[in-house]
């Protein structure tokens, strides 16, 4: 192989909060950053996906793993994908609870199953039989996460307001041997039905990752990416010869006047190009390419640092 690895993540797209901003961008970093360092010794595009998104579902920052909103019943239930560009491969878990990190139980339904997406008690069996450890339900659960689902109930309240903030993490990534894979992670949206599984778990809306094209992670409205099935059309764009950064704007923008979805995508190309974009006010996305870190929260901002530096501020606390 002689590409040369490429990464890039994001932490959700909608209205991230000033007083989350911090913990948002330092979140994204340090996942692009846990990704790169597989990419770095030439490990596989698929493992460095993976680990970049069990690092933010384990901060508490995203709605993922720990830090998941709660359904009506004030519960956590999880959504992941993950895909191999490689051969079409793909596992998927949808309304899991008491698991820690959805997305290391996606990639072995893939890799320990004939099937492609395992759901609820059957995923939770699967998961005790692969001998993941169950986690209680209440550690998964912030203080921010009761809070709002508390406010959600009041009879005046707007629950759709509060999904302006909608946090779904993912990764992209191209390896030395050329080879792509996404994956996709989130608690979905507050004071969901029970039950109710978005377009993260679905493969061709929460992410998509060809070989032939690239690989794109999605998040938003998960119901307008769904009936545009975002990231497959993003792929096609690619494939008709646009640009990452044109086949994302020009997908996120179908979406918006087709259905009236605002949302945010990752994509890397299968040259190694690369694009955050988003049609929300904000997207916390980080990417790391030639050792070279960029990461932004709101559009048109892009900080850029050598990987070296980056990760001596990271020892120190970014």
């Amino acid at each position: 192989g002689r590409m040369k690895p490429v990464i890039v993540v994001h932490g959700g797209a909608g209205r991230i909060f000033k007083e989350r901003e911090e913990g948002s961008r330092a979140g994204v970093v340090r996942a692009a950053l846990q990704g790169y360092g597989i990419l770095k010794q030439r490990g596989s595009a698929l493992d460095a996906v993976e680990e970049a998104v069990r690092s933010m579902e384990d901060d508490p920052h995203f709605n993922a793993g720990s830090g998941s909103v709660l359904n009506e019943k004030g519960e956590v239930e999880m959504d992941a994908i993950i895909m191999d560009g490689k051969n079409l491969d793909s596992g998927a878990v949808s309304a899991v609870k008491c698991i820690a990190n959805p997305i290391k139980l996606a990639r072995l339904v893939m890799e320990k199953t004939k099937h492609m997406l395992l759901t609820g008690c059957g995923a939770h069996l699967f998961a005790q039989a692969m001998g993941i450890p169950d986690t209680p339900g209440e550690t998964l659960i912030t203080e921010r996460s009761r809070e709002r689902w508390k406010k959600n109930l009041e009879p005046d309240s707007n629950p759709e307001e509060f999904q302006k903030d909608l946090g779904t993490v993912g990764a992209v990534a191209i390896d030395s041997e050329g080879n792509v894979a996404c994956a996709t992670s989130t608690g979905g949206l507050s004071n969901k039905l029970m039950g109710r599984v978005g377009d993260t778990a679905c493969i061709g809306s929460g992410g998509y990752a060809d070989n032939c094209s690239g690989a794109t992670s999605t998040t938003g409205h998960g119901e307008s990416i769904m009936k545009v099935v975002l990231a497959r059309l993003i792929l096609y764009h690619m494939e008709q010869g646009m640009s990452p950064e044109m086949a994302a704007d020009t997908a996120l923008d179908y979406m918006k006047t087709r259905v009236g979805g605002l949302g945010g995508v990752i994509v890397v190309n299968n040259s190694g190009e690369w694009a955050a974009r988003f049609s929300t006010k904000q997207m916390s996305w980080a990417t790391v390419k030639d050792d070279q870190l960029h990461y932004g929260i709101y559009a048109g901002e892009r900080h850029t640092k050598s990987v070296d530096e980056a990760l001596t501020s990271e020892i120190e606390g970014f």
